[in-house]
């Protein structure tokens, strides 16, 4: 990888000031500048980094590597101001997509932020008619890639599988049906910028799509876009849909 693949740090931070003083204003903007790398630097303890293993089941299971514990002190200081690499649940995972009551062969599965990887093999225990992954960072990209070829499960029920290395906020959506999937991967910002893209491609390309927000932070970001209705959700996550073709219930 030469320099220029790489996300600039200096660049990450001036944007996410620039960003984030404009909405907050100066002071406050200092204050979580300040609260960032105090957040990073406790993180970065011995004892830290111990409780980071403590999503290594599915690793050993599956022999891949998508934990947070092996993610480098310069990504994990990016995604302090981008997001906050932590992979996604098996079990909660299961219930998200269970929840959408769709026939999946007739849906792309995209994962925006997709990091390792992790929730694109978890996707592929699904019937979709492919699976992408949109990943800003190299260094997890890279290792989404490895992990896609290495990984195998006698109950995958989907093999195409494509991992891209862009920013999801440039990304294009393809135009077929689709079930998007957010794990808080941008700041506010970027995810305004990321449903205005989608609204235009969706008003371009009416289709059915659904939208899975894990840990739904900034929810109201999707609530405040045209065209897309809320239809279910709980507490750990809420789901969204262009077409509400069917009742998500809420448990």
């Amino acid at each position: 990888m030469n320099g220029s693949d790489r996300v600039r740090l200096s660049r990450t931070i001036v944007r996410w000031w620039t960003e984030t003083r404009s909405q907050a204003g100066l002071l406050p903007t200092a204050g979580k500048l300040v609260a960032i790398f105090w957040k990073f630097l406790r993180a970065s303890t011995p004892e830290q980094r111990r409780r980071r293993f403590g999503d290594v089941d599915y690793d050993w299971q599956h022999r891949v590597n998508t934990t947070g514990a092996t993610v480098s002190a310069r990504e994990r200081l990016l995604g302090m101001f981008l997001s906050p690499y932590q992979p996604t649940e098996p079990e909660l995972f299961q219930t998200m997509l269970a929840s959408l009551n769709i026939d999946f062969r007739e849906f792309t599965f995209i994962d925006l932020g997709s990091g390792k990887g992790r929730t694109l093999l978890m996707a592929s225990e699904f019937p979709f008619r492919r699976i992408v992954g949109v990943e800003l960072l190299p260094e997890l990209h890279a290792a989404a890639e490895q992990n896609v070829r290495e990984y195998h499960s006698a109950t995958q029920k989907c093999r195409a599988i494509e991992t891209i290395c862009r920013d999801a906020r440039v990304f294009d959506f393809p135009i077929e049906p689709v079930v998007l999937y957010l794990f808080n991967p941008l700041p506010e910002a970027g995810l305004v910028q990321v449903m205005e893209g989608l609204q235009q491609s969706l008003r371009d390309h009416p289709r059915p799509l659904f939208v899975v927000y894990h840990n739904p932070l900034l929810e109201r970001v999707l609530a405040n876009a045209a065209g897309l209705n809320k239809i279910g959700g709980t507490h750990q996550f809420v789901v969204y849909s262009a077409q509400a073709l069917r009742e998500v219930p809420a448990s």
